[in-house]
C-alpha cells in the first residue's frame, strides 16, 4: 500500500480516538481520575525542569513513542493503532475539559502553536509504523523479503522530517506555548 494510504489511516484512527474522547468527557468513570492525575503529575514534573531539559524530555518522549510503534508494529499493527486511538482519546477528553473550564480560544492557544508540527510528525511516524509493520508481516507469512527491504528504504526517508518536526514542536511547546497561554487568559 502507498504511504498516503497509511497516512490517511493514521489520521482517521486519531480522529476516531479524538471523537471518543470528546464524547466520553461527560461519561468518564471516576476510576480514570487517578490516571489523569498521574498524567498531570508527569506533565507538571516535565514542566518544572529547566526549559532545555523540558524540551529534551518532550522530544525524547515523542520519539520513543514513534520508535516503539515502528519496532512493535509487526505484532498485528496493534501498537500504532492503540497509539493513535489513545492519543486521540486523551486529546479529545482534555480538550472537552479545557473548553468546559476555559474556552475554545484557550484550548487552541495551548494546542495550535506546537500541534501544527507535532501532529504531522506523529501521523508520519505512525504511517511508517503501519507500512513497515505490514511489510514485516508479509515477509514473515508470504516470504516477501524484497518488498520489506524496499519498504524500509522508502519509509526511511520520512525519519529525518519526523525528527525535525518533533524537535520544532518540542521547542515551541517549551518556549512559545506557555507564553501564548498566558496571553489567552
Amino acid at each position: 500500500m502507498s504511504f498516503r494510504w497509511w497516512l490517511f489511516t493514521t489520521i482517521t484512527l486519531f480522529i476516531i480516538g479524538l471523537l471518543f474522547g470528546v464524547i466520553a468527557y461527560n461519561n468518564v468513570p471516576a476510576s480514570l481520575g487517578t490516571e489523569t492525575a498521574d498524567l498531570q503529575k508527569m506533565s507538571e514534573w516535565i514542566l518544572s525542569l529547566p526549559p532545555p531539559l523540558t524540551m529534551a524530555a518532550i522530544f525524547v518522549k515523542n520519539m520513543l513513542a514513534v520508535a516503539a510503534s515502528i519496532i512493535l508494529s509487526p505484532v498485528f499493527l496493534l501498537v500504532p493503532v492503540m497509539t493513535l486511538l489513545v492519543n486521540g482519546w486523551i486529546i479529545g477528553l482534555l480538550s472537552a475539559a479545557v473548553i468546559h473550564e476555559q474556552s475554545v480560544g484557550y484550548l487552541l492557544s495551548g494546542l495550535l502553536p506546537h500541534g501544527v508540527f507535532e501532529l504531522p510528525a506523529l501521523f508520519m511516524g505512525e504511517a511508517v509504523a503501519f507500512s513497515i509493520g505490514t511489510a514485516v508481516i508479509r515477509a514473515l507469512f508470504k516470504n516477501q523479503t524484497a518488498d520489506l527491504k524496499a519498504n524500509i528504504k522508502r519509509d526511511g526517508r520520512y525519519l529525518l522530517p519526523i525528527v525535525i518536526l518533533f524537535l520544532v514542536a518540542a521547542a515551541i511547546e517549551t518556549y512559545v506555548t506557555p507564553v501564548v497561554l498566558k496571553l489567552a487568559i
